[in-house]
């Protein structure tokens, strides 16, 4: 399907082709495996001369479906589905670094990610280098001769702070270095990596591309020549996605575009009510005229986001009490659901990190 038709065009109409059922939605393909016409037929496959599937673990036409449809959202030439966005954070890394390679990272990640950078890389040799998202001169200053990426989330999970993607996709290029931007709090609807100059964009489609707490999953996205890579460490690791959860999440992306827009206009709201009351210390929200990266949100955000993050006066006690006396709004880690949550970053997806 065309790029240029509306977003929501875009991710309603993009479909598989119908089976001799004639189908109004995509049939579920709830297989391990699929057949081969004959040993011609096999060998092609497996040497990828031609395109089709053959196992599940490589690819299915739930997953494709899926991907085709973000790949079009997002502006990209080709991505993997994966079982978990960690999964996906995982490969859109390793599948770039080899040992003795860095990475520059924004500090401001989310909890696993910084696990993934502190912990897990390191093993095979693979160091980091974290910048403070709002001292964005440092991030030339981190880039050392073996340098292969820079990973950041824009807005930031927790703290809401946001990155010039445009201005760092120019450094990355003068450096021949991945950028790789986490578009999870913005989804496609609201931001395009890719179209502002990133290499490489990763979802945890857990969060509002599904928007309803069913599933795990997550993607990468970039060209077909970064892609091939990231398809490589896929196939041969396993971390595939549910043919199942790819059709949920196909058919979530149809209502994606009116559940950012709700969204973001509840946001909106509430962060300007929290602005008013004497008993928070500050707001951080997008499109708030405090935030202070406004005027970059409203260049590179079509909106605000679903995600408000601010801190009460009286410390620690007074956030156990005001999480401990919520009615309906659900205490939970989880993000991007149709129910109001809140959490606690701090003794909860970031309860790892030290004090520092």
């Amino acid at each position: 399907m065309s790029q240029d038709r509306h977003f929501e065009t875009i991710a309603i109409r993009t479909q598989m082709e119908r089976s001799a059922q004639k189908e109004h939605s995509a049939p579920l393909y709830l297989t391990s495996s699929f057949l081969f016409d004959d040993a011609e037929h096999a060998k092609a496959l497996f040497n990828e001369d031609i395109q089709g599937n053959i196992y599940s673990r490589y690819s299915n036409p739930n997953n494709d479906e899926f991907i085709e449809k973000l790949c079009l959202l997002e502006g990209t030439e080709d991505g993997v589905a994966t079982a978990s966005g960690m999964a996906a954070m995982f490969l859109s890394m390793v599948a770039f670094v080899r040992s003795g390679d860095h990475i520059v990272a924004s500090r401001s990640l989310f909890g696993s990610t910084h696990q993934i950078l502190t912990q897990i890389l390191p093993r095979w040799g693979v160091t980091h280098t974290y910048v403070d998202a709002d001292r964005p001169e440092d991030f030339e200053q981190a880039i050392q001769s073996n340098t292969k990426m820079i990973f950041i989330e824009t807005p930031s999970n927790p703290a809401i702070d946001l990155i010039d993607i445009t201005w760092l996709s120019e450094l990355a290029t003068k450096h021949d270095i991945i950028l790789n931007v986490d578009n999870c709090f913005a989804t496609p609807y609201l931001q395009n990596p890719i179209k502002l100059g990133a290499h490489i964009v990763t979802h945890s489609a857990t969060k509002f591309i599904d928007g309803q707490g069913r599933v795990l999953a997550g993607a990468v996205l970039g060209s077909k020549e970064l892609i091939k890579e990231v398809r490589f460490m896929a196939r041969h690791t396993g971390p595939s996605l549910s043919p199942f959860h790819g059709w949920l999440l196909s058919k979530s992306l149809e209502t994606l575009a009116v559940r950012m827009e709700r969204h973001c206009e509840n946001a909106f709201k509430l962060a300007q009510f929290l602005e008013t009351l004497p008993e928070i210390a500050y707001v951080k929200y997008p499109y708030l005229p405090s935030h202070p990266q406004y005027e970059l949100a409203k260049k590179q955000m079509r909106l605000g986001g679903g995600l408000v993050s601010f801190e009460l006066r009286g410390g620690i006690e007074a956030g156990r009490n005001f999480l401990n006396k919520l009615q309906m709004i659900s205490f939970s880690a989880n993000l991007g659901d149709t129910r109001t949550i809140a959490t606690h970053p701090a003794s909860t997806t970031h309860s790892k990190l030290t004090e520092e």
